[in-house]
């Protein structure tokens, strides 16, 4: 076995590994994922309107991405900014939300072709908003940022990282003896050692797990926030990389990212009937203090868009501009809404919604009947 060199491009080798990597222990593992990951489907499935989770969680998904790489916002400062071109926006802001637009317009791509190399290049070029491509040049190293040291070189040469990526478009769409979720697992390492771009090859990474298993029909929605589970454990994510690349310790890193979809799918879970308990709490608040207010199709609004603008009704067709204007402020008068300013438009947030989605916890304060009495 040639002595790993961390200096020297990398000598890959092809999928699938030459050991066996489905143990007992991976087994176990791989059905409890599955399992989770079908319960966390099904939950979504009971949503009625999809585009509630596609427009929240995907966001929750693009911060932590975003974080791994220390490229640091907050969630307030992700919804503020959804709907808006992001001209406002600060930097960080800025890359999280093309973060989240790389995995909707790739989760859309899906019905014109699999996962691929393609998919990637465009993945990535939408997160940097450049025009990335595979990488023709060397000189591409993997350093630790406090002391300057070389961690890991990359293969070099734009031909050796095509056939490289053609290997493991291969594995994923073929190895079909192999569950998905161990696909998913070996082709994720695979992709990072490849590093086929200058930049954002993790983010990039991260995005292809969520399409792969929509791809391959395990998720209908690409709404597991799978950097929710690495950023917690972020020193066991690169360790147990970087193990691969210099003992072959496949069995290790599959049972991490199996785990990781397994606590992911039953967080998402937790989260996602939080979600529809507290539309039917506002809904219900709603029918009650104002009546003549109440439309189902407003309180969607209010949970596709937590930081809603008068327009957003407007577009919608629920209503004119002033009409719009004055149901928004009958709803922060009942403790629905809190009015923040937001420049030359009224923000308008779904104050509950958004502490659903920024906290770790999944109940909320009961609605304020007394408001409106």
């Amino acid at each position: 076995m040639i002595r790993f060199d961390p200096t020297r491009p990398h000598s890959l080798a092809l999928l699938p590994p030459s050991i066996d990597i489905e143990s007992r222990a991976v087994w176990r593992a791989c059905i409890e994922a599955r399992a989770a990951l079908a319960a966390m489907d099904q939950a979504a499935r009971r949503i009625p309107n999809s585009t509630v989770l596609i427009n929240t969680l995907p966001v929750l998904e693009a911060a932590d991405s975003s974080r791994i790489e220390n490229i640091v916002t907050t969630t307030d400062e992700l919804f503020r900014h959804a709907d808006t071109d992001l001209a406002g926006a600060d930097p960080a802001t800025r890359e999280a939300l093309r973060y989240r637009r790389a995995l909707q317009e790739g989760f859309q791509s899906l019905d014109r072709r699999p996962v691929s190399t393609s998919t990637a290049v465009t993945v990535c070029r939408t997160i940097k908003n450049a025009d990335m491509d595979i990488r023709r040049v060397p000189g591409t190293q993997i350093v630790r940022q406090d002391t300057g040291e070389v961690l890991y070189t990359p293969p070099v040469g734009e031909e050796v990282l095509r056939d490289y990526l053609k290997n493991w478009e291969r594995y994923l769409h073929q190895a079909t003896q192999v569950d998905p979720l161990i696909r998913m697992a070996l082709g994720h390492y695979q992709f990072e050692a490849i590093h086929p771009f200058l930049d954002g090859n993790g983010r990039t990474g991260r995005v292809l797990n969520l399409l792969y298993l929509v791809d391959v029909g395990l998720l209908s929605q690409p709404v597991l926030c799978l950097s929710r589970y690495i950023i917690e454990h972020k020193a066991d994510y690169y360790r147990l990389l970087m193990s691969v690349t210099r003992t072959g310790n496949w069995e290790a890193w599959v049972l991490f990212m199996l785990e990781a979809v397994r606590d992911t799918a039953n967080w998402t879970i937790a989260k996602i009937d939080a979600m529809a308990a507290l539309q039917r709490a506002t809904a219900e608040h709603v029918k009650t203090a104002l009546p003549q207010v109440y439309r189902h199709e407003l309180i969607e609004i209010l949970f596709t868009q937590p930081y809603c603008r008068i327009r957003n009704l407007v577009e919608s067709g629920i209503a004119g501009r002033q009409p719009a204007a004055r149901s928004l402020d009958r709803l922060v008068a009942i403790g629905v809404l809190e009015n923040r300013g937001g420049g030359r438009e009224k923000l308008f947030v779904n104050v509950r919604l958004m502490a659903l989605l920024s906290e770790p916890g999944n109940d909320f304060p009961p609605f304020e009947t007394s408001l409106f009495r």
